[in-house]
């Protein structure tokens, strides 16, 4: 006899065979997804943090996940363009570029810092025993910046920069050097190389010269390790939005979902591959959309002009 309840039981085996289907569906058409991640630290580094969470994504996603550290921020927006990468870490300014120059990508999620914010500042080191305590003090000293697309080691800083009345950091500084990576910027602080160098903070404990502290990778020039009272921070941002995780717009439905839901569940599903990724530093992850990042985009305009106006 037919009734409500074989009905419902029914109705439920049917949704749950599409579900699988569909599951089935992007597995055979995307067999291996490829993330990248944007460098912050060096290669070695940035393998350690990331491989037990890629490993996790793999057993959640049901298709192998394979890491990607890729030279510069610029070699993740072409990857995600040409289609050779399906999910990236991105910095808000290189989301906001790729976005600006047509990749098709949306962001899905972002950090939740320990606080329970999911923003960070820009701001510029300089090495406490100097006699630098603001940017005027820096006229015709050396700048250390981190890329040219990152948020915080290049576009914030400049926007910081215009506010002061420089609108124009290559004529102001002696020298304005890309180091290549967050990590470099403060290297080349640390070994003098560099007068003031751009960074990202999120507090003291949530920084890239906290983790190159932690592991030992600044030193002093007679051998001994710096400490975090050998530098000092001489101008902050306004709060920028953390860097958004991105998948291409052109994957399937499903499997969007299913990338989104193992994101937040990350901090409980696999604890171990989330602190080792996060070092005690980040509660999880927050639920976002490409639309979150408006404001970066109209910044990295407001650069582009600023850079139009002096090559013109």
């Amino acid at each position: 006899m037919i009734n409500r309840r074989s009905i419902l039981l029914s109705a439920a085996a049917l949704a749950f065979a599409a579900t699988s289907a569909s599951a089935q569906d992007y597995k055979a058409k995307y067999p291996e997804l490829t993330f990248a991640i944007i460098p912050a630290e060096n290669a070695s580094g940035v393998t350690e943090r990331w491989a037990p969470f890629v490993a996790y994504l793999s057993k959640e996603l049901g298709v192998k996940v394979n890491l990607r550290i890729a030279n510069d921020y610029a070699a993740v927006i072409e990857g995600q363009r040409s289609g050779n990468i399906h999910m990236a870490s991105y910095g808000s300014a290189s989301f906001a570029r790729a976005r600006l120059t047509g990749v098709k990508t949306d962001a899905f999620a972002n950090d939740i810092n320990i606080d329970g914010s999911t923003g960070y500042y820009s701001v510029f080191f300089v090495k406490a025993n100097s006699a630098y305590k603001t940017i005027d003090n820096l006229k015709g000293k050396n700048l250390g910046l981190v890329d040219p697309n990152s948020t915080s080691g290049n576009n914030v800083p400049r926007f910081e920069l215009d506010k002061m009345g420089i609108s124009d950091a290559d004529t102001y500084f002696s020298k304005v050097v890309f180091t290549g990576s967050h990590e470099n910027a403060l290297l080349a602080l640390s070994q003098g190389t560099v007068d003031v160098a751009a960074n990202q903070w999120t507090n003291d404990n949530d920084s890239t010269l906290q983790q190159m502290l932690t592991k030992g990778m600044l030193k002093n020039a007679d051998g001994t390790p710096m400490k975090k009272e050998d530098f000092r921070i001489i101008h902050k941002s306004a709060p920028i939005i953390n860097g958004p995780y991105a998948y291409s717009s052109d994957l399937p439905e499903e499997l969007k979902v299913a990338i989104a839901k193992a994101f937040v569940d990350a901090p409980t599903k696999d604890k171990a591959a989330f602190d080792r990724l996060s070092d005690g530093q980040k509660k999880g992850f927050h639920a976002a959309t490409t639309k979150d990042w408006d404001a970066t985009i109209d910044l990295i305009k407001f650069v582009d002009a600023l850079r139009k106006k002096k090559a013109s």
